[in-house]
């Protein structure tokens, strides 16, 4: 089976959480010919990952880039009358159904239209050069602003929103100036698979419209809920706002609309996808495979690790609440003085990371004075910061071991790997109520809600103080992680998955090699296979 790709984070030139998914996918269904489509920013010098013999890039595209950057076309011309009328008549069916009132039954529709009339304008004419930041495009939208039934948030909309809005929306849409939607491209796949939606999805989007691919939306987080995240902070005005959101909204309802099937990686993703239209019988829960081999030495030791050491490792960010972890650990420490916690942060590249670690080094100094032994000793802090990779914590299998309690403590989390990885380790957990932890827990761990430092305290003495529960929990916790979350549970899941959208899709008949399931196997039979032929000479009696 042929299998387009659609990658985010610009995998196979560099590997996120998304980019580890994809590279055990590659390899692990090696039956399976894969071309890659990267929708990200590859590096200046073209360096890819080393892919296997059934993977190869047929395609890579910034959207952050310059507009010539991602077109590989040599025919990028101003539109001609005839193509500048049916742009704007596109463009505003797109704008109508992009400003119509939330919920709204009839915006949908034309937003669809217009956004599948924009993508057949610029697959024949050589992609959208500067037309959605045109003065048509401008009038379009604050028409479509000012209309009767337009949302609240839109109508408030000045000119400078509508060219920020247009300065945002050209780079949103330039997948579809793409040069992907060819024959020799995401014309000859049996299957385009999406790692992710929103932008990235939109290229399968447009192959299922110009050839009917099926297409495959694998979700592990939501874009469109990190769209509402990101913008929330932001010092974009609330019309602009409005309007930004409608625009990811709309494009992510339209992907789940077309998708043959949608696989969110946790019921938090599933409910998501839910609430925006998409029918149950059309997804299909499949958690991320994780490698499990390299904690096989500390999982199968439960003795290890100090039994008064709590453990906790992630990127350091305002969204994990180190400082509720403190605060948490302050209560712990007044109840059992010999308990210490071990803070492992994972380098990140983020300079607001250093900042917001410094404040929780100082909060740390402030709550826990270094304490010495003796009157000529070097005084120590129960708490420890330390990154990993460093010599204090080489690697996560020994971060792991070396504690008896893994502790999250975020109040927002998508899929926690670090949880996983805890429970391969057998380790006892204390956790928040947040994305996706009680699925993942499933009662094999303490789970408390976010915000909470007593709750968080009480929960984490309680393991502390009775080991034998400790060990019993941290036992299921592995079982459950090796049922549920491997590579191979994910691998097979897929492999099923595969071979059932084809099975499910029309015959495409192409030049070359025949199409898979084209034929049934008795067509190849020499002979009739209608029960009720009699071939010459066979010998029937008459009836």
């Amino acid at each position: 089976m042929r299998i387009g790709l659609l990658t985010e984070g610009g995998y196979p030139y560099a590997v996120g959480e998304s980019g580890v998914w994809c590279e055990r996918l590659v390899r692990g269904l090696g039956q399976h010919r894969f071309d890659l489509y990267a929708v990200g920013r590859p590096p200046a010098t073209g360096a890819s990952l080393p892919l296997p013999p059934n993977a190869r890039i047929v395609r890579a595209a910034d959207p952050g880039g310059a507009p010539g950057h991602l077109l590989g076309r040599a025919a990028r011309r101003a539109y001609g009358r005839r193509d500048r009328r049916r742009f704007t008549e596109a463009y505003e069916r797109f704008a109508t159904g992009l400003c119509a009132e939330e919920g709204a039954a009839d915006g949908a529709v034309p937003f669809a239209e217009g956004l599948h009339a924009l993508a057949e304008l610029a697959r024949e004419r050589g992609g959208l050069p500067g037309a959605l930041r045109s003065d048509d495009a401008v009038r379009a939208l604050e028409a479509a602003c000012r209309a009767p039934g337009a949302r609240r948030g839109a109508a408030a909309a000045g000119l400078p929103d509508h060219l920020a809005f247009a300065e945002h929306l050209e780079e949103a849409l330039r997948p579809l100036s793409l040069d992907w939607y060819e024959e020799d491209a995401l014309g000859a796949a049996d299957l385009c698979h999406a790692a992710a939606g929103g932008t990235t999805a939109l290229p399968g989007l447009l192959a299922q419209h110009f050839f009917g691919t099926p297409l495959l939306v694998t979700e592990y987080t939501v874009p469109l809920r990190a769209h509402y995240l990101s913008a929330a902070g932001t010092d974009r005005s609330a019309p602009l706002r409005a309007l930004l959101a409608a625009l990811h909204g709309r494009l992510a309802a339209e992907v789940y609309r077309q998708a043959a099937l949608l696989t969110p990686g946790n019921a938090h993703t599933r409910r998501w996808q839910e609430k925006c239209g998409v029918d149950r019988d059309r997804i299909r829960t499949v958690h991320p495979g994780m490698a499990a081999d390299r904690f096989d030495g500390v999982g199968e030791d439960e003795e290890s690790g100090d039994p008064a050491t709590l453990v906790w490792v992630g990127r350091a960010e305002p969204a994990k609440d180190l400082v509720a972890l403190l605060h948490a650990f302050a209560e712990v420490r007044a109840r059992q003085p010999d308990a210490r916690l071990r803070i492992v942060t994972v380098p990140v590249r983020d300079p607001g990371a250093d900042l917001y670690l410094a404040q929780c080094r100082a909060l740390a100094a402030q709550l826990f004075p270094d304490e010495a032994a003796g009157a000529h000793a070097v005084g120590e802090n129960p708490v420890s910061f330390e990154e990993l990779g460093g010599p204090e914590a080489p690697g996560l299998e020994e971060t792991y071991a070396s504690g008896a309690v893994v502790v999250l403590s975020s109040v927002v989390e998508g899929f926690p790997a670090g949880l996983v990885e805890a429970m391969f380790c057998a380790r006892a957990t204390v956790s928040t109520d947040v994305g996706a932890v009680v699925e993942i827990i499933g009662g094999t761990g303490l789970v408390v809600p976010p915000r909470n430092p007593r709750a968080l305290a009480d929960a984490c003495l309680a393991l502390l103080r009775d080991p034998g529960r400790r060990h019993r929990l941290g036992a299921a916790a592995r079982a459950r992680a090796l049922e549920l979350f491997t590579v191979e549970q994910n691998l097979a899941a897929f492999r099923g998955i595969y071979l059932e959208l084809l099975s499910r899709a029309p015959v495409r008949h192409r030049s070359g090699d025949g199409a898979l399931f084209a034929h049934p196997a008795e067509a190849h039979v020499p002979g009739s296979w209608n029960p009720g032929a009699v071939t010459a000479g066979s010998g029937a009696p008459d009836a």
